[in-house]
């Protein structure tokens, strides 16, 4: 299992090298997301991919389809863990609480490009190693 947060969604839209592992790695790891990770994408990306000049719906359709890829956990999951999150993420961006609460309450990794997450205590990857982890876990 492997949290992403929002960033990492967009990432997947917007660019290839994340749509890449989806595709490599989609049947064999269990991508998840909570769902305020999806609402920030999903408010996030016309405005992005407006500014890039190209067509929205086509996008758009794609971060749709994230859903058979990526499974959306909710508030049932990751709520008790939220003190300790914020806690963790104290003086830093402490809005992105859900995504480490519901790392913590899955015990498993993230992967995200924001260096906020950076020594809260859960192993945190970025996009250009990730997939050393993914292939590690594959096998």
């Amino acid at each position: 299992m492997l949290v992403l947060d929002a960033n990492i969604l967009i990432r997947a839209v917007l660019g290839t090298q994340v749509r890449g592992l989806f595709a490599q790695y989609g049947g064999q790891i269990e991508f998840l997301a909570p769902d305020v990770a999806f609402d920030e994408a999903r408010r996030w990306l016309p405005e992005l991919i407006e500014r890039r000049k190209m067509t929205t719906g086509p996008f758009m359709a794609y971060f749709e389809s994230l859903a058979s890829v990526v499974g959306m956990v909710g508030p049932e999951v990751y709520a008790d863990f939220e003190r300790v999150a914020r806690q963790r993420l104290a003086r830093r961006d402490e809005n992105d609480w859900p995504i480490l609460a519901t790392a913590l309450a899955l015990r498993c990794p993230m992967w995200t490009e924001d260096t906020d997450f950076f020594g809260c205590g859960v192993a945190t990857w970025t996009t250009d190693r990730v997939e050393l982890l993914l292939a590690e876990v594959r096998h």
